[in-house]
């Protein structure tokens, strides 16, 4: 593509296949694309505080940002464009990492990658490409821009539009979404065919710029292990656990379920509520573990005003199907009721709204 003046995209290079795709295919069309490459994890002062060296660190926690590093810049030298690395990682331990351990220690399950996308992404990284004179910022993530409206991309399966509920008008209108009309398959034969090394390498899975650590593993890291009762519905002290931030609500699990009371007939039980005060579990079965109705926080919308909120569904976990429901607005609360009862709704999670036609509208917080 001719332009007459050249349009400058800052490409957020990952060090994964989608990235490097998005800006292949921003080069063709002949936007100027420099590949940036955000460092994150882990901040100078997580290592000083476990007293090692960085290679001491990065062994130990199988931290995998070098190796991310060495293969965008990889990368940006197979696609022949510019390359640079912005250090967030003292930024993102204040705002993402702290967050999620406050989280968790308070009895609740945070999405640490909706503010991964909020305050660093399309924060930080977008302040910055804006800064230094670049009319855009560009990443891998599988969603779709039309007319100013996010929605739902080609491939269903890859979606990511759940994450980026808390962005807004402001920040989308310099966002590019090169991946929005292309499927997974699609994506790894064009890397193939322009012979990228990359082309096979596999997605990085886990929490966002941690890298395939466990979420458990990497809790364990603040929160000690502290021994409490495990409750059922009625109130009964059925067994014990280790300490209610290692749990998620909608867990299945025995955890340590006294043998008088399971036996052999008793099923498994689900995480249906937790007291973080007294270090309790409540757990349940069947109906006991399913809600119809919750509240929604700390809600934001794409295009600022609150949207109709007629024939509207909503998604409450990443890769969870659009379920119908009907929102009453509260003050700054809405209260969402699902055309049918759901397992698993877990406070501190995100509840994404979705309108007919795949336009996700915004989201909220759980309560």
């Amino acid at each position: 593509m001719n332009r007459e003046k050249s349009i400058r995209v800052a490409v957020g290079l990952s060090g994964g296949v989608d990235s490097a795709v998005s800006a292949l295919l921003l080069k063709k069309q002949g936007y100027e694309a420099v590949g940036v490459h955000l460092y994150c994890w882990p901040p100078k002062s997580e290592i000083e505080k476990d007293g090692l060296t960085r290679a001491e660190w990065i062994k130990k926690n199988g931290c995998r940002a070098d190796e991310d590093k060495a293969v965008a810049l990889k990368t940006a030298l197979e696609l022949d464009i510019p390359f640079k690395t912005l250090d967030f990682s003292e930024e993102y331990n204040r705002r993402v990492v702290d967050y999620f351990y406050r989280e968790y220690e308070a009895g609740r399950t945070p999405n640490p990658d909706v503010l991964c996308n909020s305050e660093i992404k399309f924060g930080l990284f977008l302040q910055w490409a804006l800064e230094n004179g670049f009319d855009y910022v560009a990443t891998g993530h599988y969603a779709k821009l039309s007319d100013s409206r996010l929605m739902i991309p080609k491939d269903k399966h890859k979606d990511q539009t759940y994450f980026l509920w808390k962005l807004t008008a402001k920040e989308l209108k310099h966002v590019l979404f090169p991946l929005a009309d292309l499927m997974k398959t699609e994506v790894r034969k064009i890397a193939k065919k322009a012979g990228l090394s990359i082309a096979d390498r596999p997605d990085s899975q886990g929490i966002c710029f941690v890298g395939n650590v466990p979420a458990r593993r990497f809790l364990a890291r603040r929160l000690d292990e502290k021994k409490g009762n495990v409750k059922n519905t009625a109130g009964e002290v059925i067994g014990t656990h280790v300490g209610v931030w290692f749990y998620t609500i909608g867990q299945r699990g025995r955890w340590d379920i006294d043998p008088k009371i399971q036996e052999n007939k008793t099923p498994v039980y689900y995480v249906v509520d937790k007291d973080a005060k007294k270090n309790e579990l409540i757990v349940g079965v069947g109906k006991e573990t399913e809600r119809q109705e919750f509240g929604v926080g700390e809600v934001s919308w794409i295009s600022g005003p609150v949207p109709q909120l007629q024939s509207v569904a909503v998604r409450i976990r990443h890769g969870g199907k659009l379920i119908p429901v009907k929102i009453v607005k509260r003050s700054d609360l809405l209260t969402v009721r699902l055309v049918e009862a759901q397992r698993g709704i877990a406070p501190g999670q995100s509840a994404v709204f979705y309108a007919k036609g795949g336009e996700m509208l915004g989201g909220g917080v759980i309560g």
